[in-house]
């Protein structure tokens, strides 16, 4: 009888860190945004490994492992800290990098379903 409730006991816990909605790590929620989109040297390697084009960070591959995902919720699974911090980046590149933004979309929002959506709040974010 006990190994059969630690067994479901252990069951429940892999149950509700698998459902849907769980938030994203915050494993990397202090990053320095600024640093990064300040230096090109830095940025360049991100879209880089966004695009598949380069070599990616443990932070990068993070990111795009859930970019498709993010897309479709607005977000939902992510921290307060990557809502701000997508805004800010998506901001950026909107506003000072156009033909890296031109390419995200063309890869992870071909049809622009969801950047249309969001598209005239997404201009107006700016640094």
């Amino acid at each position: 009888m006990k190994t059969f409730i630690v067994v479901c006991f252990f069951a429940l816990v892999a149950i509700a860190t698998a459902l849907p909605g769980a938030r994203y790590t915050d494993r990397y929620d202090n990053i320095d945004l600024d640093e990064i989109l300040g230096n090109p040297r830095l940025l360049n390697p991100y879209i880089l490994c966004l695009l598949e084009q380069g070599k990616c960070t443990a932070e990068g591959k993070e990111l795009k492992s859930h970019i498709h995902e993010s897309l479709e919720n607005y977000c939902e699974n992510c921290t307060e800290a990557q809502r701000k911090g997508a805004r800010r980046v998506i901001g950026h590149l909107i506003n000072n990098e156009p033909e890296s933004w031109e390419k995200l979309n063309a890869k992870y929002d071909p049809e622009h379903k969801y950047t249309k959506k969001y598209e005239d709040e997404l201009r107006t974010i700016k640094q």
